[in-house]
């Protein structure tokens, strides 16, 4: 269900400045609730499977790329799960938690797609631009924001609904 939740979310988000893939959405919540209120498997489970999906109507250059971008991408979110927000933490704690665990899994995703960044599509830099920098500017200017607006849902969910973070 979160999986489906995830690939709705996706549908619904801005793509139109990243000419070669990247867009902001939501896709990232779904993973990380199931992370956080299940735990690590069920993240990576859950983040496999929105990507493993993705890959069939994602941007397709080489089968190891697009394995990279999706299934890679969207599994490494769920990490999020080594970070578990109890309900009788102080709101202080579970904002930690939350701005750690949306973190790494931002981190982890943004690895992904940089290193496919500069392996598949480093053809695309500016003539003279280091290829490792382009890929760092390109995917930073949809991940930074998508891992601020991940945070910040989940903080909105952390002080309206903190058993909705909690899981088991």
């Amino acid at each position: 269900m979160m999986a489906a939740l995830a690939l709705i979310l996706d549908f619904v988000s801005i793509k139109g400045f990243w000419g070669y893939g990247g867009s902001v959405s939501l896709a990232m919540v779904p993973i990380l609730l199931m992370a956080y209120r299940r735990g690590l498997s069920a993240g990576l489970l859950t983040g496999f499977i929105v990507g493993s999906i993705q890959m069939f109507y994602g941007y397709f250059v080489h089968p190891v790329q697009i394995f990279l971008d999706y299934a890679v991408a969207y599994t490494v979110v769920g990490f999020a799960g080594v970070f578990s927000i109890s309900v009788a933490a102080s709101k202080t704690r579970r904002m930690v938690a939350i701005i750690a665990g949306v973190f790494v899994g931002s981190f982890l995703r943004f690895t992904s797609h940089f290193i496919s960044g500069v392996v598949w599509f480093g053809i695309y830099a500016p003539e003279g631009m280091n290829v490792i920098f382009y890929s760092i500017i390109y995917n930073a200017s949809y991940m930074l924001p998508v891992f601020l607006l991940s945070t910040v849902v989940f903080i909105l969910l952390s002080n309206t609904a903190p058993r909705l973070l909690h899981g088991k």
